[in-house]
């Protein structure tokens, strides 16, 4: 949980301890509970990815201080290496698709860092080919690459995963959108280590295409909920299907109303990705109730990775046909 009883010398020293707070809309006899990484200094999930692979990418000498860093990015892993980069001693360039938030993009700018825009209809593939042809051409510098970087998971199971078991004595279920699925991951891993048995179930939007590693049928599409899913699961490469049950694919337009009742009931301003989340793990809270999963306890954790003043200029509070994707 959130505590700090001692002035602290680096915003670094903020990242993680986020709270964890009950989801009210579900079955009363599962309590869901919801992990707000808003309250980092960044305020995403993705804080902690800046500051745990910078670290030790510094500590292997994947770069040296002074040196460059340059991540394709969707905004907010943006925002956490930018914050991290300032406090180590390095550069930061962000490779962005045209699309996504400009809040988002302006904030990557306000910390220092260098905003390159690539089109929209060239995905985070092309942000991925621009980022790494940007690093053959400059000295000393390294490209994260937070969608292949083991590092991404290892940040949550030494970070998330231990704040989630510190807050409760147990967890039936763990339910997280899957982007880089790093998240997903490192908490499915240190998850499964406190209990074999622990449900683990991923969620994307309807349009994208994680359910293939299950041999699902997914028709591939465009969608709104901005921050989780795939159009290539082939670049995803931290995701492991053996630590997943289920993946939960969710309406923008369910998205869309989650967001407004989490705000308007529970006092939420979160994010799509948060809302999908919120939807799934709902899903699977009333699975366990009805006894359709067998959970080792009544109790599901999911992650809000993100505020809604990230997605306001896109119009997340307007109605459905408003909201920009």
């Amino acid at each position: 949980m959130t505590s700090h009883e001692r002035p602290l010398e680096s915003v670094l020293e903020t990242v993680g301890r986020t709270p964890l707070v009950r989801v009210h809309d579900g079955p009363e006899e599962v309590a869901i509970y919801a992990k707000l990484e808003s309250f980092n200094p960044g305020a995403s999930v993705k804080d902690r990815i800046g500051r745990y692979m910078l670290e030790r990418m510094l500590e292997r000498g994947d770069v040296s201080p002074g040196g460059t860093v340059i991540e394709p990015t969707a905004g907010n892993t943006g925002i956490g290496i930018a914050i991290a980069a300032e406090q180590l001693d390095l550069e930061a360039i962000f490779v962005v698709p045209e699309r996504f938030s400009v809040e988002k993009q302006q904030l990557m700018a306000a910390l220092g860092a260098e905003v390159i825009n690539t089109p929209s209809d060239d995905g985070m593939d092309g942000a991925i080919d621009r980022a790494h042809e940007l690093a053959e051409e400059l000295d000393d510098a390294v490209v994260p690459q937070q969608f292949s970087n083991p590092l991404n998971s290892e940040a949550h199971y030494e970070t998330t995963g231990p704040e989630i078991y510190d807050a409760l004595d147990e967890v039936g279920a763990v339910v997280a959108g899957c982007g880089t699925a790093g998240t997903l991951m490192g908490i499915a891993r240190y998850a499964r280590e406190q209990d074999p048995d622990t449900y683990v179930a991923g969620v994307e939007p309807e349009g994208s295409l994680y359910g293939e590693f299950f041999g699902e049928d997914r028709e591939e599409g465009e969608y709104k909920v901005e921050g989780i899913g795939t159009h290539d699961p082939a670049t995803n490469e931290l995701f492991d299907p053996d630590l997943v049950d289920a993946v939960h694919a969710v309406a923008d337009e369910r998205a869309h109303e989650e967001v407004a009742r989490l705000a308007r009931e529970e006092g939420h301003l979160v994010g799509s990705s948060a809302a999908a989340a919120s939807v799934a793990a709902k899903r699977v809270a009333r699975s366990i109730a009805d006894g359709g999963i067998d959970a080792p306890s009544e109790s599901v954790v999911t992650v809000f990775p993100d505020s809604s003043e990230r997605y306001l200029s896109k119009g997340i509070y307007r109605s459905f046909e408003e909201w920009e994707c």
